[in-house]
């Protein structure tokens, strides 16, 4: 694509493309946050005469590049135009999981009668869970705060908006930035749907859902990936009577579709309801009521909410930094275009994050920020193609997966599949919680492992373990011999192991064994 086009490139699929996160005027908790993140009257410092290293955007791919390179030794600015900590802080990772933890309570004491306990009276205070996220959010702010950057780290931190206006010169207002090496880390933002009468509805993204001071009687969820169903599953068991819209048959379209079935039943149990197939014709607004009208079957359907959360999807923010006169390429799509060393048509200027990758998480913007350390500093040699990204959707119980993924009958014929099904596994019998299984793969010869995926209400810290040993080169057969602590849901990933060492024991050698038994009698 050519240079000057990169920056005007979105679709229709974008044009209401939301910027910045929601915050509450004068709740204490989100001022406190502001205070660290977002500080009014910041002054921006006078710019060194050239750096080794300037960063723009402070979520986690520009902090880890930033705080990385300084502890390092080197001159670092770093450039925010919103709030540090970007969305893994203040509208993503941090805040889903507070959020979610308060309805796993709710969900638990409401089934409580199945340990022996009765069932928990009357709703939760959802006004009281969201007041707990706000208040953990603003709690953990200090850690990515502009004072702690400045002060402890030695960086020069600018707020404003950055933009390129050479091969080797970055504007901050009327500051001009000179640098060795540069890294664009501004991630990605929530895109809405070119969808008639959206903006009059007036919709909620993961940026300001959040801010809501409770949760809404009735909650359109418009999306079926991970952020929309973390978010239906939660509000629901707040007190939501939440209904998800999708487009195509089923939630979750990348996970194994065993798993992705499993979170389905669970959303169902919870009581939200699943409208498949949908297309969206118009939304409307009515006073404090929304409306989507869709089409169904061919038929003209309408469902009156309180909310509208969207969850269709991020694009990258690419917009108004100049990318052109520092002859970067992107695509308002996919994003900034980078090699396997993350380096981008710049020789000089270095890309991380959920501006470049497919991967949009939190953990792949850390470690693709410590590739970029190396190669941008030390002219190193590592590659993103040599990352191991695991993934998880953190609804209850949850999908963790790494690697190869089983088809949509299972292990592909070039793969065999170990599955162990949490219904035969002690703990998860005595925890109640025996709706799903670990299953790996591996080669048809060998025992390498090369994908797993794990249902399970801690998956997200059972497939560690597998990313160790996929790491490492560990087999399959190898993890059997791993002692786990009995009883642990974990110990399922042994058993996968015993299974696949079943399979060793082939007639020919039961046969050696039977005749080295008899002679030693």
């Amino acid at each position: 694509m050519a240079l000057d086009e990169a920056e005007h490139n979105t679709s229709a699929a974008v044009a209401f493309a939301t910027v910045g996160t929601v915050l509450r005027d004068g709740d204490p908790d989100d001022e406190r946050l502001r205070a660290h993140v977002q500080p009014t009257g910041w002054t921006n410092p006078k710019p060194a005469e050239r750096y080794n290293l300037v960063v723009i955007g402070g979520g986690t791919a520009g902090l880890v590049a930033a705080a990385g390179a300084a502890g390092l030794g080197a001159r670092v600015a770093l450039i925010e135009a919103h709030m540090l900590g970007g969305d893994c802080l203040n509208s993503g990772c941090v805040p889903s999981k507070a959020l979610l933890r308060s309805a796993r309570v709710a969900a638990e004491l409401g089934h409580g009668a199945e340990l022996g306990f009765p069932a928990a009276a009357g709703t939760p205070d959802s006004a009281a869970a969201l007041r707990r996220m706000r208040q953990l959010r603003a709690d953990l702010a200090p850690i990515d705060s502009a004072e702690r950057f400045r002060t402890e780290l030695g960086i020069d931190v600018f707020q404003g908006r950055a933009r390129f206006t050479s091969a080797d010169e970055i504007a901050v207002g009327d500051a001009r930035l000179r640098f060795r090496r540069a890294v664009v880390a501004t991630g990605a933002s929530p895109v809405l749907p070119d969808i008639p009468g959206l903006a009059t509805a007036g919709v909620r993204t993961n940026e300001s859902i959040f801010a809501l001071d409770a949760a809404p009687a009735r909650l359109a969820v418009v999306g079926g990936g991970p952020i929309g169903c973390e978010l239906a599953q939660a509000f629901q068991r707040l007190g939501s009577r939440v209904t998800i819209l999708l487009r195509g048959p089923s939630l979750l379209p990348r996970e194994d579709r065993a798993a992705a079935a499993i979170v389905e039943e669970a959303l169902l149990a919870d009581g939200v309801q699943i409208l498949r197939d949908v297309r969206i014709e118009t939304m409307s607004r009515e006073g404090e009521t929304r409306q989507v009208h869709y089409r169904q079957s061919g038929a003209l359907e309408s469902l009156a909410v309180d909310e509208i959360l969207v969850a269709t999807g991020r694009s990258p923010n690419i917009d108004g930094l100049g990318l052109a006169s520092a002859g970067i390429a992107a695509d308002g799509r996919t994003g900034i275009e980078v090699d396997d060393r993350l380096q981008t048509t710049n020789p000089a200027v270095y890309a991380s994050g959920d501006v470049c990758l497919n991967d949009k998480f939190t953990h792949a913007a850390d470690f693709s920020s410590r590739i970029v350390i190396q190669n941008a500093l030390f002219r190193g040699s590592r590659k993103r193609s040599a990352l191991l990204i695991p993934r998880c959707t953190y609804t209850d119980p949850e999908i963790a997966s790494v690697g190869v993924a089983a088809s949509e009958d299972g292990a592909s014929p070039s793969c065999r599949e170990w599955l162990v099904p949490f219904a035969d596994l002690d703990r998860a019998r005595l925890d109640g919680e025996t709706n799903g299984f670990v299953r790996i793969l591996t080669p048809v010869k060998g025992d390498k492992i090369i994908g797993a995926t794990i249902v399970a209400r801690h998956a997200g810290e059972m497939i560690g373990e597998v990313c160790v040993a996929m790491q490492a080169g560990v087999g399959l057969g190898t993890l059997a011999n791993i002692t786990h602590p009995y009883p642990t849901q974990a110990d399922a990933i042994r058993k996968a192991g015993d299974l696949y060492n079943r399979t060793r024991l082939t007639p020919l050698v039961k046969r050696l064994f039977r005749l080295w038994f008899r002679w030693n009698r």
